[in-house]
């Protein structure tokens, strides 16, 4: 097996929760070797977190950790012990990369901000993840996943117009805030290799969700060319046919309408009811009456087909369009399955499972599966002795609260 990608890039983890382990997780699947540093007794918080394997409550046995953290060594380290500390600082002096998603602040207070550590290595890179940033009005402020989605995200233009707005499901902001972490991490990495320094990265999830090609940076644009704000609501106008659909099995959905109409038709197989010259004028697309009319015709014909058939027929005809697939039709799907999207991974407390696995391939450097998310302070003997520490040595830390 050829060097993956990042083989010779050490990360030194302080990250918790979502964001930070998501960017820790990218950088690990890909060949870093990641050093994750958690609290002892109690670790990372999302290991409290379900869901949990056979629905059973158990540090060890959370989905949402499991998943973030593979691939990576994981140690206990009180960081507000003075040899906690020291040990830390023996870390930082071997890694290239620092990634912490702390409280803005709480690092300097440990002793263990930037400037600090710099002075340890000059070319160290440590990347900062936090709420809104280093700086401002809003650091210390604490905020939600749904907080960030309406402050950052367009949130606004989300929804029925005559309804409140509303955000995507579960945590798609911070996760893509984490992403970003990781690719801001690579830039400096690469940076402080080939320039000789290194820096500290200031990753505000605020402005990482602002910065989203997901519909925010577009708007942003638009209101500094004219002025306009979009308008909530998921149809422009009332275009046909666009949406989620029932079907004999489940749903699927279409984005059509307007010049894609005669696919729709076609792919509908022509019914007689559609060749009248009033459905292919240049108002048609949004008049009321008519949508009512097409919709009555066009739901009778999902609901004689599968989500799978619609979606053939729909390719064939040139639609825009797509099953709504349930998560055990995920794992059957052909497409993830021959691309071999998925890994097993075999943990000790929940043996073999199938895990999303890489999100691109690298053809010369590939994704690999190293090892599970760490059991906590799994890796304390491996970590320590390569620092030159005894069994004894560690036997003293663990009754000292250190590890």
């Amino acid at each position: 097996m050829p060097n993956q990608a990042l083989y010779d890039m050490k990360i030194v983890d302080f990250t918790r929760y979502i964001a930070g382990p998501a960017c820790t997780k990218l950088l690990a699947d890909y060949g870093a070797e990641v050093i994750k540093i958690e609290r002892p007794g109690t670790g990372d918080g999302t290991r409290s977190m379900g869901p949990f394997y056979h629905d059973e409550p158990h540090p060890e046995k959370s989905g949402l950790f499991l998943y973030l953290n593979t691939n990576k060594r994981g140690i206990t380290l009180n960081l507000k012990s003075k040899m906690g500390k020291e040990i830390v600082r023996e870390l930082i002096r071997k890694a290239d990369v620092v990634v912490e998603n702390f409280k803005p602040g709480v690092m300097e207070s440990l002793g263990l901000g930037y400037d600090e550590l710099e002075k340890l290595n000059p070319n160290l890179v440590m990347t900062s993840i936090s709420n809104f940033g280093q700086t401002g009005p809003y650091r210390d402020f604490k905020i939600s996943e749904m907080m960030a989605f309406g402050m950052g995200g367009p949130m606004y233009t989300k929804g029925l117009p005559e309804r409140e707005p509303v955000k995507y499901g579960l945590t798609v902001t911070i996760y893509h805030s984490g992403i970003v972490a990781a690719l801001a991490t690579m830039v400096g990495f690469y940076g402080a290799r080939y320039q000789g320094t290194g820096q500290h990265i200031d990753l505000s999830i605020l402005e990482a969700e602002a910065g989203t090609v997901d519909g925010r940076s577009n708007a942003l644009v638009t209101y500094q060319y004219n002025g306009e704000l979009p308008t909530r609501g998921a149809v422009v106008g009332a275009q046909y046919p666009q949406g989620t659909f029932p079907c004999s099995d489940g749903y699927f959905r279409i984005t059509a309408g307007g010049p894609r109409f005669p696919n729709v038709v076609n792919m509908m197989g022509n019914p007689p009811e559609l060749k009248d010259p009033k459905w292919y004028t240049a108002k048609a697309p949004n008049d009321p009456a008519l949508k009512e009319e097409f919709m009555e015709l066009f739901l009778g014909f999902t609901m004689q087909h599968t989500k799978m058939e619609l979606f053939e027929m729909g390719g064939k005809s040139g639609n825009l369009c797509a099953p709504v697939l349930t998560l055990d039709e995920v794992f059957r799907d052909p497409s993830f399955n021959e691309r071999g999207f998925f890994t097993e991974v075999d943990h000790p407390m929940t043996g073999k499972l199938k895990y999303p696995g890489r999100p691109f391939i690298m053809g010369d450097s590939p994704w690999q599966l190293r090892r599970p998310a760490p059991l906590l302070g799994q890796h304390n003997g491996e970590v320590y002795s390569e620092l030159g520490y005894s069994k004894d040595d560690l036997i003293r830390l663990r009754e000292t609260g250190v590890i």
